[in-house]
């Protein structure tokens, strides 16, 4: 399949700084074809990332490292966070807001920001099965269980310690249903 009109004239303009930083503002899924040092470059990412968040795939790895540009591209698409440097996917601020976005975002969370209360609570509010990557501690912690059997009920329930799935405040919930 032949590329779109747009797309050859990104490839014949991928050394282009001025002519990224004018067309990301109006597609910004163009910064594809950039050249690396565009792609390096935090200005012209940053417009990128305030038309579409997702762009942050195309990023260099050292703006994957940036908090700035994380900020911008998760609090938009809380899964980009994918991309975040592994700094950054210990970084509670970062992985907070992308998980208030995406509870998807803690699968990519460290190993210590899944057992931050926080996080997780902000995670299991709007993706309640995020739960089972949550550390044992607060699967087994009454606040996160009733956060996360409030919006997603019988589905969660696996992953919620044996002690509380007994718990009489989780069987009401349940039987809400």
């Amino acid at each position: 399949m032949a590329d779109s009109e747009i797309v050859v004239e990104a490839k014949q303009n991928c050394n282009d700084r001025s002519y990224f930083l004018n067309i990301v503002t109006k597609m910004p899924t163009l910064i594809e074809w950039a050249n690396s040092e565009i792609r390096d470059d935090k200005e012209v990412i940053l417009k990128a990332l305030e038309g579409d968040g997702g762009v942050l795939e195309f990023a260099s790895d050292r703006l994957k490292d940036d908090k700035d540009v994380l900020l911008k591209s998760v609090t938009q698409v809380g899964w980009t966070c994918c991309y975040a440097s592994d700094r950054l996917k210990n970084d509670k601020d970062v992985i907070l807001a992308a998980c208030k976005v995406d509870g998807q975002a803690l699968y990519y969370a460290s190993k210590d920001l899944r057992d931050d209360k926080e996080v997780v609570l902000a995670a299991v509010t709007n993706k309640p099965i995020i739960l089972k990557y949550a550390s044992f501690r607060l699967r087994d912690d009454i606040d996160v269980a009733v956060a996360a059997v409030k919006k997603g009920k019988g589905k969660v329930i696996g992953y919620i310690s044996p002690r509380l799935q007994i718990d009489p405040k989780i069987q009401e919930l349940l039987s809400e249903e």
